[in-house]
C-alpha cells in the first residue's frame, strides 16, 4: 500500500485519475488485441453519434458531458481521420451537424462485440461490495447541487 492509498479520500481524484488512466491503457490494449485502431478517448463521441445519429457541436458536449473546447478538440481529431463529417445545418448557418462517416460506421460495427466483452468485463469489476457506478453516480448528483469549492469555501470560514 501508498501513501496515495493510505491518506484515503484526500487522495480521491488521485485514485479516480489513476483508475481511469489504468481502464483507459488497458482499454486500448483491447482495442489492439482484436486489430482494431481506436483510442478511447474517441469512445463517447462515436458511441453517441452511433446511437444518436446526427448531432450538433453543442448536443455533442452536452451528450457526453466535456466543455465546449474539449468537445471539439476531440471532434477535430475524428474529422482528421474521417471517422466524423460535419455539414452545415440548414436551418441555421452557423451550427454544424456531425456525422458518422462510412468509416467510421464499419468502425463501430467492428467494435460492438468488443464493447459487448468489455460491458460485461467492467460490470464484474464495478459489481462489488459497495457498487462503484452507483457510487459514482451518488457523488456526481452531490457535486451537482453544490460543487467541490463551494463546500470547502463554506467550511473553511
Amino acid at each position: 500500500m501508498n501513501i496515495i492509498d493510505e491518506i484515503g479520500t484526500l487522495a480521491l481524484s488521485t485514485r479516480l485519475q489513476r483508475l481511469s488512466e489504468q481502464l483507459r491503457k488497458d482499454g486500448a490494449l483491447v482495442y489492439k488485441s482484436f486489430d482494431i485502431d481506436f483510442e478511447p478517448k474517441w469512445f463517447p463521441v462515436i458511441y453517441t453519434l452511433h446511437i444518436k445519429e446526427m448531432l450538433s457541436v453543442v448536443e455533442i458536449a452536452n451528450e457526453i458531458g466535456y466543455s465546449h473546447p474539449s468537445t471539439i478538440s476531440l471532434l477535430k481529431e475524428l474529422e482528421k481521420l474521417k471517422i466524423i463529417s460535419s455539414k452545415k445545418d440548414k436551418s441555421d448557418e452557423r451550427k454544424r451537424l456531425i456525422v458518422l462517416t462510412p468509416k467510421g460506421k464499419e468502425l463501430v460495427e467492428k467494435m460492438q462485440p468488443v464493447w459487448t466483452v468489455m460491458k460485461n468485463t467492467l460490470a464484474e469489476i464495478a459489481d462489488n461490495q459497495n457498487n462503484l457506478l452507483k457510487a459514482i453516480e451518488e457523488a456526481e448528483q452531490k457535486l451537482a447541487t453544490q460543487g467541490f469549492f463551494q463546500r470547502v469555501s463554506e467550511r473553511s470560514r
